[in-house]
């Protein structure tokens, strides 16, 4: 019975069929083949609806608005300009920029493909004037915007808190230091770079240019630490962060540099509202498709295939994240997350794992898998944005991949690293 659902959702994707349409065709199909006392057609409509049955859902859609709003006001080439006037100075100036705006972006998207279109736009065609590879310009971007989804506010944290029935604050929170370490090491890689092949540094600029810059991009800078702030010292919760952001972005976006008119935001409420819908269908789809796998006791099946291996947690865990990166090759980030985690998740219950830690690392994990060959996603994004040859972008985003392949292992190894922030709420 197992293997002919999966067999169904894959001979479906293969068809062309979408995700989310593939995941329902199996799950009818399945419930046809698997009928019985538990198992009617009635649980199609009602798995549906539980699916996307939870309250903290509602900040995706707001989030995704601030950041289209972010996106569409130019406000990107404000945090550019500010990040140079404060690292003009450094060799490969232009490449610490761009990790240095995408760190900025993430707390206001959520969204690496977001991200990589919005800052590769303009940072790819400088960088290549600067004589830079393209290959290489696009790797910074696709590296950078990587951060999107794991330092807050973060669409897939949000997705498996939903899931997983835990705090999305925390969740949130968890992957500030992995974000941040992983930032620096982005950094440091920048530099090294630069100075072997002679890359060129920015004009250095003084401290009064700073400040003009800085009061330019303010209004921009401030948005990451209302959000964060806000939920962290308990002034707003998740929901209500994601409603200010939202907020915020529209004023500074419509009345204070006034780089959207007001007849534009029907076309940004548009396209939030497009995205939106793909990732809350998605969810819904995932309802029926995750009960029939249950009923079919495919977590069991997986528990008892990892535990036949190890029973040990964190060689466990070692092992679901080797599993992880392989299917973050194929599959993006939240279908991935959406198919797996009802197995998972009992899983990890099983080995004691922390709920916060464990999802961060697949979180983290999941991500990796949008910056390594051969179908990273962010990969193909930025060759798309930048008219770069994906190849190339892939060969010289091995360092930042490697980089993020530690800090992988550092998070799975040192747990505190995901709980340390989020212990600190009461």
């Amino acid at each position: 019975m197992l293997a002919i659902i999966i067999l169904l959702f894959l001979l479906a994707m293969l068809l062309g069929l979408d995700l989310g349409f593939a995941m329902i065709l199996a799950a009818v199909i399945g419930v046809f083949i698997k009928s019985g006392q538990s198992v009617t057609l009635a649980m199609i409509s009602t798995t549906t609806v539980s699916g996307i049955d939870n309250f903290v859902l509602t900040t995706i859609p707001l989030f995704v608005l601030a950041g289209e709003l972010m996106n569409r006001g130019g406000l990107s080439k404000r945090l550019i300009d500010w990040a140079l006037a404060m690292i003009g100075f450094m060799r490969g100036a232009l490449s610490q920029a761009s990790i240095i705006v995408n760190t900025v972006m993430a707390g206001i998207t959520g969204s690496a493909v977001a991200d990589a279109s919005a800052i590769g736009a303009v940072m790819i065609p400088a960088m290549k004037k600067k004589g830079y590879p393209g290959g290489y310009a696009g790797a910074i971007i696709a590296a950078g915007a990587m951060l999107g989804p794991i330092l807050p506010p973060s669409i897939p944290m949000i997705v498996y808190g939903a899931m997983a029935n835990v705090s999305v604050v925390r969740m949130f929170l968890s992957g500030v230091l992995p974000g941040a370490i992983l930032a620096i090491g982005y950094m440091v890689i920048c530099s090294l770079i630069a100075r072997r092949r002679g890359y060129p540094p920015e004009r250095r600029t003084g401290v009064r240019e700073k400040l003009v810059a800085t009061r330019h991009a303010a209004g921009v800078l401030l948005l990451p630490v209302i959000v964060v702030g806000g939920i962290r010292f308990g002034i707003v919760t998740e929901t209500e962060a994601a409603a200010v952001a939202a907020l915020y972005a529209m004023i500074i976006s419509v009345v204070f540099y006034r780089s959207i008119r007001l007849r534009d935001l029907g076309g940004c409420l548009g396209r939030a509202a497009v995205q939106s819908a793909i990732v809350l269908f998605l969810l819904a789809a995932a309802g029926p498709f995750s009960w029939l796998l249950a009923e079919s006791h495919f977590n069991t099946a997986v528990a008892t295939a990892i535990g036949g291996v190890t029973t040990n947690p964190l060689l466990a865990l070692v092992l679901i994240n080797v599993v992880m990166l392989a299917i973050g090759c194929v599959l993006e980030p939240l279908p991935a997350m959406i198919i797996f985690l009802p197995a998972l998740l009992p899983l990890g219950h099983s080995l004691g794992l922390d709920p916060i830690h464990f999802g961060c690392v697949l979180v983290f994990n999941l991500m990796i898998g949008m910056i390594h060959p051969p179908i990273g996603m962010l990969i193909y994004v930025v060759s798309a944005v930048g008219k770069l040859e994906p190849g190339a972008v892939a060969k010289e985003g091995l360092p930042f991949l490697a980089w993020a392949l530690f800090v992988l292992v550092l998070i799975t190894v040192f747990p505190s690293l995901t709980t340390w922030l989020p212990g600190m709420m009461k």
